[in-house]
C-alpha cells in the first residue's frame, strides 16, 4: 500500500507524506501564503501535526469526567517554519474511550482565540474532534473516505481532514511512530457554512426536509450504517435556516459502518443482524417506492464518482478496494431492482421487523 501518497480525488495534487520531502507541484506558494487562500478543510493533502505534552496521562484518562491537558500543537510549513499553538486536549466518546476497546481514545482539541493562531491552519477554530486509531489505522483512512463520499453527495455534510499524528511526551524517551487521524469540522462552522444554525429539538424523521433526508438515509444504507437516529440525535445533527424552520439531517461518525468494516463494529442486538456488512434501511415507512425515484436517479448519476472515491485512492490495499467495489455493486443492484428496492426500503413498514425498534441506550439520552 502506498502509505506515502494521497490522491487529491480528482482535483488536488498528490503530495509526499514525509515532512522533509518536496511536494509534487513545484509552484506551490509558502505555507503562510496558502493559509490566506485555503482553510483547514479546503485541502485533501495530508497534514502532519505533533501534540506535545503529558501524553501518558491524557491517553490513560479513560473513565469518569474527562480532564483537560495543556499541550502544544505544532506542524511544519512548506518553508520549514514550525508553527506552534497552545491547546487543551481531552479524551471523549464512550465505547472508543475505553482502554479495553481501543488503543487510542478519540480526542477533543480546544483552541483559545487569543493564542496567536491567526496565521495558522487553525485560525478561527474553537474546537475540533480528532479521530484516533482504535484497532488499526487503516480504518481511519476508510472512515475519512466515507466523509469525502458524503461531501460529494451533499454540501450539508461534515468536512474532514486526514492527518499524520505524532505524540510527544517529554517524560517518555521512547518514540511513538506517527499514525493516521481525522480532524472533523466543528458542527457550528458546518452549519454556518450552509447558511444555517444548529437545531437541538428532538423530532421524528418525518419532520425533516424529505429530499435531503431520503438522500441521507440512502447514503447510510449504501455504507451499511445502522448506528444513527434522528429521534435520539444519534450521530445526526439537525440544521435549518432558523430555529423554527424544518431542519435538514447531517450525519457523522461512520466507524461502525459496513464499508469501513472495523473489527470492533457490530450491529445493535435489537436489529437482529448478522454483521455490519448486512445492510438495513433505517428510514421511516414509505409505502410508495416512487417517492425514492429522484433519489435513485441521483445516486445513479453519481455512480462513477462514488466508485472513484475508493478505486482512486492509493492509500487503500487492493483487497479492500475489491471488496468495497463488490459492496457498492450490491447497493446498485438493489436500488435498480424494483423487487429488491421494495423489500429493503419498505422494511420500516414491516410491523414484524426491527425497522422501528428502539436501540438500547438511546431511549432517555
Amino acid at each position: 500500500m502506498k502509505m506515502d501518497m494521497l490522491l487529491g480525488l480528482g482535483f488536488c495534487f498528490c503530495f509526499a507524506v514525509g515532512n522533509t520531502q518536496t511536494p509534487v507541484a513545484s509552484t506551490i506558494p509558502t505555507e503562510r501564503q496558502q493559509l490566506a487562500k485555503k482553510g483547514l478543510f479546503e485541502s485533501d493533502d495530508i497534514l502532519h501535526i505533533t501534540l506535545k505534552g503529558n501524553v501518558h496521562d491524557l491517553l490513560n484518562n479513560r473513565s469518569g469526567e474527562a480532564r483537560d491537558f495543556p499541550m502544544i500543537l505544532s506542524y511544519s510549513g512548506e518553508d520549514s517554519t514550525v508553527i506552534s499553538i497552545p491547546v487543551k486536549v481531552k479524551t471523549r466518546g464512550h465505547f472508543r474511550r475505553l482502554k479495553e476497546n481501543c488503543l487510542y481514545p478519540p480526542l477533543l482539541i480546544q483552541f483559545n482565540e487569543n493564542n496567536g493562531q491567526s496565521s495558522s491552519y487553525f485560525s478561527g477554530q474553537p474546537k475540533l474532534k480528532l479521530g484516533m486509531p482504535c484497532q488499526g489505522e487503516e480504518y481511519v483512512v476508510h472512515e475519512w473516505l466515507v466523509y469525502k463520499l458524503y461531501n460529494l453527495l451533499s454540501p450539508q455534510s461534515f468536512r474532514a481532514r486526514l492527518l499524520r499524528v505524532t505524540l510527544e511526551d517529554p517524560k517518555n524517551k521512547k518514540a511513538v511512530s506517527p499514525f493516521y487521524g481525522i480532524l472533523l469540522e466543528d458542527e457550528h462552522q458546518m452549519a454556518k457554512r450552509n447558511n444555517s444554525v444548529l437545531v437541538k429539538r428532538k423530532i421524528r424523521s418525518q419532520q425533516t426536509v424529505q429530499g435531503p433526508f431520503l438522500r441521507m438515509a440512502t447514503f447510510e444504507y449504501l455504507i451499511g450504517n445502522t448506528d444513527w437516529s434522528v429521534e435520539y440525535l444519534q450521530n445526526i445533527h439537525l440544521i435549518a435556516t432558523d430555529s423554527l424552520s424544518v431542519p435538514v439531517t447531517v450525519p457523522y461518525d461512520f466507524d461502525l459502518s459496513g464499508i469501513v468494516n472495523a473489527p470492533y463494529a457490530l450491529p445493535a442486538e435489537e436489529l437482529e443482524m448478522r454483521s455490519v456488512r448486512e445492510r438495513r434501511y433505517r428510514g421511516y415507512c414509505v409505502q410508495d417506492m416512487k417517492i425514492f425515484d429522484s433519489t435513485i436517479v441521483y445516486y445513479n448519476q453519481m455512480k462513477k464518482d462514488i466508485y472513484d472515491i475508493f478505486t482512486g485512492c492509493p492509500l487503500l490495499e487492493a483487497k479492500y478496494i475489491r471488496t468495497t467495489v463488490q459492496f457498492l455493486d450490491e447497493f446498485y443492484s438493489t436500488i435498480n431492482n424494483p423487487k429488491s428496492l421494495q423489500r429493503d426500503f419498505g422494511y420500516p413498514c414491516d410491523k414484524n421487523g426491527t425497522g422501528n425498534v428502539i436501540i438500547k441506550g438511546l431511549k432517555g439520552e
